[in-house]
């Protein structure tokens, strides 16, 4: 591989002699031209730990050691930067082990602004720092922007942390206010949009400073890679200090998991398009279940965040949705066991579709009702998967 072939900073999406590529285009290539040594129309795999030099004693490229990165994941990095728009990306072993850098990357003592519903780990991870007293918490509603607002302290707030649709409960905060907050405040904006990525929303065209992602979802989507990403523009050094901190650990994501995350980017936008669809259908269907009791869907008009989820969910509202089931947490267990389609197992995003009791997974203290279900859904027709879910409301007990 020879030089940035996806360009220099948040304007360098590959062009045609007549305009930028369109964001499908560029991730359905994988990479902007075959590879030039071979031929290849298929990214290759470059699994070496170390880098050898020239006669100059001059690194041929800039790889020296694959704890610092090496040309496949380098190849995802610049792509998943073009799809985000984003000055610079960063690839991590696991969406946690970014979340741990982001954390890591804070001055002792910070002040952080975080909301009540967040992942499970990245809230037990601050909690962790907060209790050894190496940050400080300030915890504002999700989808309350008065009670975000009250959250950031000029002067003192580091970072906030908006995470939207929220997991597992869907619920939508609207990455614009909280740009203004952070903005007003002087600090950095980290938007987790794991449920929203580039198909449907772009945070940092939205003022985001760091757009962060659990690559292990829909931007890998096929359940065979666990990774993280993180993407940045006007972070102020932050990326510098991140990026230190990911080759201490060695948490860079190895070039056999980078190889097949760009694989499953290339097909990012036609597999959303077609979960939302079905998670819309399939919203729409339990909305009017006599057995349950409320669904957590932002394409739905009645769902409370639906109209800010319209205006910065552009490409669909995606495949995750939850329902609360009448009959407490036995008979949603029954429900997730009664299945035949849908899987139950963690995670999202992939192609086949999955249900999960979600407070079981997140333990007792966990702020998601007992009675809530969380569905991936898949590529499956929405027809047969309404239809599994129809059965096994119909024979839980």
């Amino acid at each position: 591989m020879s030089g940035d072939r996806f360009g220099d900073g948040a304007a360098s999406a590959v062009t045609t002699a007549e305009r930028r590529l369109a964001p499908e285009t560029l991730a359905a290539r994988g990479m902007p031209t075959p590879d030039p040594e071979t031929g290849a129309v298929v990214p290759p795999i470059h699994l070496a730990s170390t880098f050898a030099r020239d006669a100059d004693y001059e690194l041929r490229q800039p790889f020296s050691y694959a704890r610092d990165g090496g040309p496949t994941s380098r190849t995802a990095e610049w792509l998943i930067r073009d799809l985000e728009r984003a000055e610079r990306t960063l690839l991590f072993s696991s969406g946690l082990s970014a979340m741990a850098a982001v954390l890591e990357a804070l001055p002792m003592g910070a002040r952080i602004a975080i909301p009540d519903r967040m992942y499970h780990g990245g809230r037990s991870w601050a909690r962790r720092l907060e209790a050894i007293g190496r940050i400080r918490i300030d915890v504002y509603r999700s989808g309350d922007a008065e009670s975000l607002d009250s959250a950031v302290h000029p002067g003192q707030t580091s970072l906030v942390w908006i995470e939207t649709p929220s997991n597992p409960e869907c619920r939508i905060t609207d990455i614009r206010c909280g740009a203004k907050a952070a903005k007003a405040a002087d600090t950095l904006l980290l938007v987790d949009s794991t449920a929203a990525p580039p198909p449907t929303t772009t945070a940092l065209d939205l003022g985001a400073n760091i757009a962060f992602h659990s690559g292990t979802k829909y931007l890998n989507g096929h359940s065979d890679v666990t990774a993280g990403v993180l993407s940045f523009r006007n972070a102020r050094g932050f990326d510098d200090e991140v990026a230190g901190i990911r080759t201490h650990q060695g948490t860079v994501l190895p070039g056999f998991e980078s190889w097949l995350l760009l694989r499953g980017l290339r097909t990012l936008f036609v597999r959303f398009g077609k979960m939302s669809a079905s998670a819309q259908a399939i919203g729409e269907a339990l909305s009017d279940h006599p057995r349950v009791e409320v669904v957590h869907y932002p394409g739905l008009p009645g769902h409370p965040g639906h109209t800010i989820a319209a205006g910065q969910m552009t490409g669909g509202f995606g495949g995750m949705l939850s329902f609360q089931v009448r009959g407490g947490a036995r008979m949603a267990r029954a429900v997730a066991l009664g299945c035949r389609l849908f899987v139950p197992a963690t995670s999202l995003g992939g192609t086949e579709s999955l249900i999960e009791h979600r407070k079981s997974i997140e333990g007792a203290d966990s702020p998601v009702p007992d009675t809530l279900l969380r569905l991936s859904v898949g590529l499956e027709d929405a027809r047969d998967l309404i239809a599994d879910i129809d059965q096994a409301l119909a024979k839980a007990i």
